[in-house]
């Protein structure tokens, strides 16, 4: 198992900028591939971005096509999201994920078996 930890969340007004950054420690995270999602209040936990073990393939949620970029440091044992002109309606908490395999299946919540706690991201307008 590997253990994952976000940081970098926070506030910022509509238009901002964040970058979340997800540790991992247990395992090197180059074995794996990972995955950004996110969860509002009182909504489903949906899919962001996920990248692959060596970061040579990406995937977006089409509402942050654009906008955001997921990257991997595997030196760092670190992976990152860069969020750009972020919207009120982008606050929620994201939280990073593992998984082996980075397959067709990389939106699904289900897919991936190692979460962080997650970091509360909060957009004014």
């Amino acid at each position: 198992q590997v253990q994952l930890v976000e940081s970098g969340g926070g506030l910022v007004q509509a238009g901002g900028s964040l970058r979340l950054s997800c540790a991992g420690s247990g395992r090197t995270l180059s074995a794996y591939a990972m995955g950004w999602f996110r969860q509002a209040p009182e909504k489903e936990r949906e899919f962001v971005a996920a990248i692959s073990w060596n970061g040579g393939s990406t995937n977006y949620a089409d509402f942050v096509k654009g906008r955001f970029s997921i990257s991997k440091d595997n030196a760092k044992n670190t992976v990152y999201l860069q969020m750009d002109n972020l919207k009120p309606e982008d606050t929620a908490v994201y939280y990073c994920a593992a998984r082996r395999y980075y397959t067709d299946d990389y939106s699904a919540v289900g897919a991936y078996n190692n979460w962080g706690q997650g970091t509360q991201v909060t957009v004014s307008s």
